[in-house]
């Protein structure tokens, strides 16, 4: 291993990914060096198999038992896949809203190289230019509902770029990492139309695309992450996704365009690029204003480190936050360029606040008739309707969001059981498990009633950002290394609420078109928000952001615009930590985008 590199950067997947492609690709002979938590899992070629196991049938892994002292679920069940952390060795903890701590593994995306890209659903959706402005949008507002105490007008932030400057790395994205559907419809500039075309559409969706002509919502094809033709950048050749879990479950065929296929394995073969898997970074060590060193565990369990001219954190917004809190906890040089001593004298302590993950919901029914949903990939129509101006101030909405429908979901029969009545990740099999009635014949009737004919719309929308809502480090648990384990205390403010209540309704009144155009009157199975889950408060969508915001003050914020750490001259953070709002759509291209863009600004000053 080469004791000393230009860039180390920590984490392989949205954040990462796109910054190693850039500079590895640079003429200037930049080294990089990727350190990723997880393994590498392959996708078959014409001489081997996958490496990647997990599918319908192994997606939960065996049922284990929680033995973390002091956590209320103690002894509960939960289920791991060999791609995710066992939660008793490293939990994140949350607290209930009965003020007690709850261990659970929301907001663990996959620890693999390209994480959560390997997982994820795939939808790829630019955030619209209001996104960008929150700030300016609303400050001078009067109609804002639920926000009594002037939360929105007093903790809204502009981002210190606008959607015209992020828009080639959108394009940048679209092209390198593969992406298929529609711009037309869509309610964003687009400068270049880099998408493949989309697959056609399922069946089941023609209720949806009825619903939103019935409603005359602009509509199109969801961009999704799955090529549908060769991908000249990534040299991969096309096929056929025939089944939903291709894009919802690690993709075996390479046509999901995680960040490994799409721009790591591409540029793998460089003599200035080096991937190291299974190393769980520790700590970053430093020297004034400059990180010199990362401190890792090697693939043996055996401390290691290496220098590096920059360091980049993308590890997951609260895997990263945590990252740098232990190092400040280590050094107390490290804490004091975290947290400045600012004009009036007090230390700016940002770090791990204003932490972001998105409103979401939605609404289901069961339709008359019934579709083969495997052969659907994960999405077939959106709508921008509900994240344009006049719909916002209709409503007295502070910010919208992206609705789309949900082709694949439950695809197959043991999809179908695994997530019936789940709230997470942590209690699937639980409506199963707890509803005894469920067998013989009534498993029958289950099935014929429920099988490719379940429907659903679903949104993504802003969070209203609030200091309360933070990552902190536990004060007792810890994971197996002995560190304290991440802590989220989260909640939703009332105009959170407010906003699901709308969009849900806009969901639910999507389906009952699309299954009667006439009058708009198709029954509606249940529509709502995640804030009225049993497990509320943690529902993240595995959507980790905030907590490390960027700005154009360094009173107000933990990054400049490039992401720089502000008293480190050679820090960046690039994961989905770096937004100080949440964005109305899926945050996965935006993470793309973004390291895009800093990857091309540490181009240009190495």
């Amino acid at each position: 291993m080469t004791p000393s590199y230009d860039v180390v950067i920590i984490g392989s997947g949205a954040g990462g990914a796109p910054i190693a492609n850039t500079l590895v690709r640079s003429a200037k002979g930049i080294s990089v060096l990727i350190l990723e938590k997880g393994p590498l899992w392959r996708p078959q070629s014409t001489d081997r198999l996958s490496d990647f196991k997990r599918d319908e049938l192994f997606a939960t892994g065996p049922e284990k038992r929680i033995n973390i002292p002091g956590v209320s679920n103690v002894g509960g069940s939960y289920y791991a896949s060999h791609v995710e952390p066992d939660l008793n060795d490293e939990p994140h903890i949350y607290r209930e809203q009965e003020g007690r701590d709850r261990a659970t593994l929301e907001g663990y995306t996959a620890q693999v190289v390209g994480g959560g890209t390997q997982l994820y659903g795939g939808v790829s959706l630019r955030y619209s230019p209001l996104d960008f402005k929150l700030r300016s949008f609303n400050e001078a507002r009067s109609d804002l509902a639920a926000d009594p105490d002037g939360d929105i007008r007093r903790e809204a932030r502009d981002w210190p770029i606008t959607y015209d400057d992020l828009e080639p790395y959108y394009c940048m994205a679209e092209k390198l990492v593969g992406i298929s559907g529609t711009s037309a419809n869509q309610g964003k500039r687009f400068s270049e139309d880099n998408y493949q075309p989309p697959r056609e559409p399922n069946g089941i969706s023609s209720y949806v695309e009825r619903g939103l002509e019935a409603l005359k919502l602009p509509h199109y094809r969801t961009p999704l992450a799955v090529i549908t033709q060769d991908h000249a950048p990534s040299g991969r050749t096309a096929g056929d996704p025939k089944t939903g879990f291709v894009n919802r479950y690690g993709d075996p065929l390479g046509l999901k365009s995680n960040t490994w296929v799409s721009l790591l394995r591409p540029v793998s073969a460089q003599p200035n690029f080096e991937l190291r898997c299974n190393c769980t970074v520790t700590h970053l060590q430093s020297t004034g204003s400059k990180v010199t060193r990362v401190a890792f565990l090697d693939e043996g369990g055996q401390p290691a480190s290496v220098e590096a001219r920059y360091v980049v954190v993308a590890c997951s917004a609260i895997e990263s936050v945590r990252l740098l809190k232990l190092s400040a906890r280590l050094s107390g040089e490290f804490d004091d360029r975290l947290r400045p001593v600012m004009a009036s004298g007090a230390r700016k302590d940002l770090l791990g606040r204003y932490f972001l993950t998105h409103c979401f919901g939605g609404a289901e029914t069961i339709m008359p008739e019934m579709f083969d949903k495997s052969l659907s990939v994960d999405s077939d129509w959106a709508t921008d309707a509900c994240a344009m101006p006049e719909f916002l101030r209709s409503h007295g909405l502070w910010a919208g969001g992206a609705i789309y429908n949900n082709t694949s979901a439950h695809a197959l029969p043991i999809s179908l059981l695994r997530t019936y009545g789940n709230m997470d990740i942590d209690t699937i099999w639980k409506g199963f498990v707890e509803d005894t009635g469920l067998k013989g014949d009534a498993l029958v009737d289950y099935f014929d009633k429920t099988f490719g004919r379940q429907l659903s719309v679903s949104f993504m929308a802003n969070q209203v950002p609030l200091p309360s809502n933070r990552i902190e480090l536990h004060p007792s648990i810890v994971d197996k290394w002995n560190r304290p384990a991440a802590f989220i205390l989260k909640d939703w403010h009332a105009h959170d609420r407010y906003l699901m209540d709308v969009l849900a309704k806009q969901c639910s009144t999507i389906l009952a078109w699309g299954g009667d155009p006439v009058n708009g009157s198709y029954p509606v199975q249940g529509y709502g928000g995640v804030y009225s889950a049993e497990n509320g408060l943690i529902r993240i969508a595995n959507h980790i952001l905030g907590g490390a915001r960027f700005g154009d003050r360094a009173d107000d914020s933990v990054l400049d615009r490039n992401c720089r750490v502000w008293e480190f001259d050679n820090l960046f953070v690039t994961d989905g930590s770096f937004m100080p709002t949440s964005g109305g759509a899926n945050p996965t291209l935006t993470i793309q985008a973004n390291a895009f863009r800093v990857g091309t600004h540490l181009e240009s000053i190495l």
